[in-house]
């Protein structure tokens, strides 16, 4: 699959247009984003543009191929259709598909402005590369060099393995500042058996031998022993960015090194995506949906926007649509903040009439909405304002397959419940959160990693595959501290068959 270059920007003079008033509009009503391109595509380019993830100029890949062919085969047997796709840089860059009907691409325009705002404005993508076009036709370059330096299917083939392992990251890390650990004095720089030993001040000389006496002058030696150790020990402390640490430790080459930092980085870019996709999205449908019907639509296209409008916030009895809950949630934060149902007094009154006639006019709704779009992601957008008033206008609730027909039936309607339920996918991407405990295992150069246990234990096949993978680029034995039915257990892969041990004498899961 060969991505075709001459993508044109050039848009119909109406289409001009309607650009031109939809972001007129959306700067009108307080939006703020990057410039904005827009390119027109058939459906065969934005299968292709899609399937590479929005980056037509990103290295080959098969999984890219494979992409595309699930996506050409759904729009021609009628089974999905792409109407935009909007880039996270600067300038933004969204493609419009040139058979959406012209309700459609005023639609899609609109959308794509609300995505922009919250791709400029959300604290999530602050850290992201505004310039990611480029930067991705950096990589693809790098990666067609090692093709043809190093040869295809071996480069293919560690890129299969890189991949595998790519949301072994902290999605969190842009956003701490970690500062090196620097020695306070040259004592540090002393082998620990002769560095001085604190001793408890005396004001008499003759008593130091009853206040400092032997058997404590040796305890604090031996403290100061163990604390250079675990000094010793890489990392210092457990580490979430699993591939950073391997490209610091692992035996790679300079080529796979550069590959894997390739895929690090662009893990990291897309992020922020999966961090606030029910905020951006319901971010994006609430100003289409704003601008739509206050300022864009004509009369006889009110009927057919209704339509697309509802089938993109429909919903299934088995899925969450981020898009529904997302604009939905929106606006009820935006109604809460206009009739001041907020801050101690809403809170203690528990009386459901009153609640519901509870209308102060403070009309800060519009203000609230904007600061959550500033400074939430997902989880703490659902984590704060989801209550228990909007599941019962939500109709929410949890569902769980039947044990004897198979079908997914209602589970439960208790707001705490479905709350838990809703953080619990969110939370790391709904995938369980492993750390770097030890490169040095066992004194043997293995490598120890640890599984935050939060009340799920782990699909231990998908586990060893992950295990693989490492063990492919550590080249050495991986071992995995967890939680199986309750009890501590060590998988351990070293390149044979994988299997489950009792942690002797190691870090159990937390």
């Amino acid at each position: 699959m060969v991505m075709d270059p001459r993508l044109t920007s050039e848009l119909t003079p109406e289409l001009r247009n309607i650009v031109m008033e939809i972001e007129s509009q959306s700067r009108n009503l307080g939006l703020d984003f990057f410039p904005v391109i827009f390119e027109m595509v058939n459906y065969q380019q934005m299968s292709e543009i899609a399937s590479y993830g929005g980056f037509p100029t990103r290295y080959p890949h098969w999984r890219f191929g494979m992409e595309y062919e699930h996506l050409s085969k759904s729009y021609e047997y009628g089974l999905s259709l792409i109407y935009e796709m909007v880039i996270n840089n600067d300038p933004c860059y969204a493609y419009l598909l040139k058979s959406n009907s012209l309700v459609d691409q005023k639609t899609v325009i609109a959308h794509v402005y609300g995505h922009c705002d919250f791709f400029k404005n959300n604290y999530c993508f602050a850290h992201t590369n505004r310039k990611m076009l480029d930067e991705m036709a950096n990589h693809g370059s790098r990666m067609r060099r090692y093709i043809e330096e190093i040869g295809h299917d071996e480069v293919e083939s560690f890129i299969d393995t890189c991949l595998t392992i790519e949301n072994l990251i902290d999605q969190h890390a842009p956003h701490i500042r970690r500062e090196p650990k620097v020695s306070r004095d040259l004592e540090d720089s002393l082998p620990p058996e002769k560095r001085p030993i604190p001793k408890l001040p005396t004001q008499r000389s003759y008593m130091d031998g009853y206040i400092n006496p032997e058997s404590y002058l040796k305890e604090q030696q031996e403290k100061i022993i163990r604390e250079a150790e675990r000094e010793k020990r890489f990392p210092e402390s457990p580490r979430r960015d699993i591939l950073q640490f391997l490209i610091e430790h692992a035996p790679l080459s300079a080529w796979q090194r550069d590959v894997l930092s390739i895929v690090r980085e662009e893990a990291y870019y897309f992020a922020p995506q999966g961090q606030t996709k029910i905020m951006n999205e319901g971010w994006a449908v609430y100003w289409h949906s704003k601008l739509m019907t206050q300022f864009v639509l004509n009369d006889s296209e009110v009927i057919d926007y209704c339509d697309h409008y509802a089938g993109v916030t429909a919903t299934s009895g088995m899925r969450l649509n981020p898009y529904k809950v997302g604009v939905e949630l929106m606006r009820h934060i935006e109604t809460r903040w206009n009739k001041g149902r907020y801050g101690l007094d809403y809170m203690l009154c528990d009386d459901p009439a009153q609640r519901k006639a509870w209308d102060t006019n403070v009309n800060r709704g519009r203000d609230k909405i904007f600061e959550v779009r500033k400074y939430h992601n997902d989880i703490t957008f659902i984590d704060e304002f989801l209550d228990e008033d909007f599941c019962e206008e939500a109709k929410l609730f949890t569902w769980a397959a039947d044990r004897r027909s198979g079908q997914a039936v209602i589970n439960d309607r208790e707001f705490p419940a479905i709350k838990k339920e809703l953080l619990d996918a969110l939370t790391n991407f709904g995938q369980p959160v492993i750390e770097v405990v030890d490169g040095n295992f066992r004194n043997r150069g293995e490598l120890l990693l640890s599984h935050k246990h939060q009340g799920k234990d782990l699909k231990v096949d998908w586990a060893m595959e992950t295990m693989r993978s490492l063990f492919k680029i550590w080249n050495r034995p991986v071992n995995l501290s967890t939680v199986l039915e309750g009890e501590a257990r060590l998988l351990v892969y070293d390149g044979g068959e994988p299997r489950i041990e009792k942690p002797a004498g190691t870090e159990e899961a937390s």
